[in-house]
């Protein structure tokens, strides 16, 4: 028989549901005190969930990620929630630790209040700057089968259909991406305005005129075409050549973040915004919508990086590039292993997708990678 002496992770289960600490108690009897209770005394109420916020890729098999908390807003700690964490806004998920974030628990008088609980709270926990779990675990919390109690270790793999569906953006809420990135934007430039500078007019200001702003939105894999007419607080906007949607749309600024309000043919929505280098988070009741404005491919070029094909590799995930076995001008075969990342004290081997020729290896042996990065690139044989 094991013998573990440790706490357990989910220890803060049978406090919620025992009204005990543990932790005191331990402390307690390592001290030579005795126990202050006994078994017999213990009495369970209600029923606890605890949720493991993590930096990870729920959709792509749950590879850690790594990166800065840009915005970090946690539910309000409670008799009824418990937020246990040892990260503030503004530090960092190393790629060299475990990926947890926090532990959200919760606690109501049955199951179904507190699973409704902790879908609130999912909701309510919201960062910014890098991926997480809390959009997954709020549709696993809220699918049928879960709230049924119908869960097993297979329940992932039994309903990956409904808790991964392809998920489309309405051309509402791409609009609403768009006017966030629009109204920041004026925001930033109305803010370095001269007010005693004649020449320093107001933001669009044109006699007659109507201004458009034309730019691309990524939201997931799909890039969208946006189109943006204002004046004052209303808005015309238009995704992908289709219909104009009429919006009304304000700004209020709060701490590093602001507060959304659109107008969409009489539907009024709320959202919490937080806007970080040309990426936009909102965060609504269905929990977090983000996107990319995209770059133009002037800005962003890279002549080692130009033909590289969907042969290339890319990095899965941030690491560390530990080893790379081919450098510009081999030819490879598709399965040749290429490059071992480091990330979690794991060692992922990366192998050619196809036949081809190296063009580039732009990072050297050692170096810090993100998510995406190119690491070998390809020309077809």
């Amino acid at each position: 028989m094991e013998m573990n002496t440790r706490l357990q992770v989910e220890h803060p289960i049978t406090e919620m549901i025992t009204g005990t600490d543990l932790v005191e108690w331990q402390i307690k009897v390592a001290s030579g005190e005795p126990l202050p209770m006994t078994q017999e005394q213990i009495r369970k109420t209600g029923h606890a969930f605890e949720a493991r916020i993590y930096a990870e890729d729920p959709a792509g098999g749950f590879l850690p990620g790594a990166g800065p908390l840009n915005y970090l807003s946690t539910p309000e700690p409670s008799s009824t929630t418990r937020v246990e964490t040892g990260v503030r806004q503004g530090d960092e998920v190393s790629i060299h630790y475990d990926p947890m974030i926090a532990k959200l628990v919760v606690w109501g008088e049955n199951r179904p209040s507190a699973l409704q609980l902790l879908i609130e709270q999912l909701r309510n926990y919201q960062i910014a700057g890098l991926q997480t779990n809390i959009n997954f675990l709020i549709d696993l919390a809220s699918h049928g089968h879960f709230q049924a109690a119908d869960v097993h270790t297979g329940f992932i793999d039994q309903h990956m259909a409904t808790l991964f569906p392809v998920k489309t953006v309405s051309n509402e809420k791409i609009a609403q991406l768009a006017l966030a990135y629009v109204l920041n934007e004026n925001a930033s430039t109305r803010k370095s305005l001269n007010r005693l500078n004649p020449f320093d007019l107001e933001l669009n200001f044109r006699p007659n005129y109507t201004p458009t702003r034309k730019f691309q939105l990524k939201v997931g894999e799909k890039e969208h075409q946006v189109e943006v007419k204002s004046k004052g607080v209303d808005f015309e906007v238009r995704v992908d050549g289709g219909a104009w949607l009429n919006v009304k749309a304000t700004r209020k600024p709060h701490e590093n973040r602001f507060l959304l309000q659109t107008n969409i043919n009489g539907h009024v929505s709320c959202f919490n915004t937080v806007i970080e280098s040309g990426s936009i988070a909102l965060y609504d009741d269905t929990g977090l919508t983000s996107a990319e404005v995209v770059q133009p491919k002037f800005v962003t070029a890279d002549s080692a990086m130009e033909g590289a094909n969907a042969g290339s590799v890319i990095a899965p995930m941030p690491g560390v590039l530990d080893k790379v076995f081919v450098k510009p001008g081999d030819s490879v075969k598709a399965g040749t292993p290429l490059a071992v990342l480091i990330a979690m004290k794991m060692e992922h081997v990366l192998k050619a997708a196809m036949d081809g020729v190296v063009k580039a290896v732009p990072n050297a042996e050692g170096s810090n990678v993100q998510k995406g990065a190119v690491l070998i690139a390809f020309e077809s044989n």
